[in-house]
């Protein structure tokens, strides 16, 4: 497993090593030992979630305030998504940019998102099975969001608006000045 850091303060891309032989595939998705080691960063996951959807679905931005916070490893486990990680941390040097990358099921590069990163993904491919851990548990009280358009960020989703389908908690999300004002 190789870790290389992303532009955004402690946010990660694990590419994964991956042993084939004429049965198929066989890959390590997560060492604590060795994410410990190349990260600084002592990681409990506590849960589990996998989603399913078709092109054009866009999840997100989604993020938990306070205790609830998460962090969260992502990957794709069949088909093709753009994942886009926000830094909402005030006092990082990173507050207010973003990183995006395709993560599929042939790279099988993962993408850790530290606590206080607003994340959202879109599929690119016609379905696709996303799967992340969370080192925090589900907390709808502490649950927010940024709209997924937002005039500060200015996000490229690669797919053409009309393409996409968005839930309508999402299509409500406040913008990036009024989610991190105050």
């Amino acid at each position: 497993m190789k870790i290389t850091p992303t532009p955004l303060k402690d946010c990660f891309v694990l590419t994964l090593t991956i042993f084939t032989d004429e049965r198929g595939t066989f890959y390590e998705t997560y060492n604590q030992k060795v994410f410990k080691k190349e990260t600084g960063l002592d990681i409990d996951f506590v849960q589990d979630n996998q989603s399913t959807s078709s092109r054009g679905v866009l999840r997100g931005l989604h993020y938990q305030v306070g205790e609830m916070a998460q962090a969260k490893l992502v990957r794709v486990v069949q088909g093709k998504v753009l994942d886009i990680v926000v830094d909402l941390r005030k006092d990082s040097e990173s507050f207010g940019k973003h990183f995006g990358i395709i993560l599929d099921d042939v790279k099988q590069e993962q993408l850790f998102v530290p606590r206080g990163f607003a994340h959202g993904f879109i599929t690119l491919s016609e379905t696709s099975k996303f799967a992340y851990k969370c080192d925090n548990f589900y907390d709808k009280a502490s649950e927010r969001g940024i709209i997924y358009n937002d005039a500060t960020l200015k996000l490229d989703w690669h797919l053409s608006e009309k393409e996409f389908i968005i839930s309508e908690k999402d299509l409500i999300l406040p913008s990036f000045l009024e989610a991190t004002k105050g």
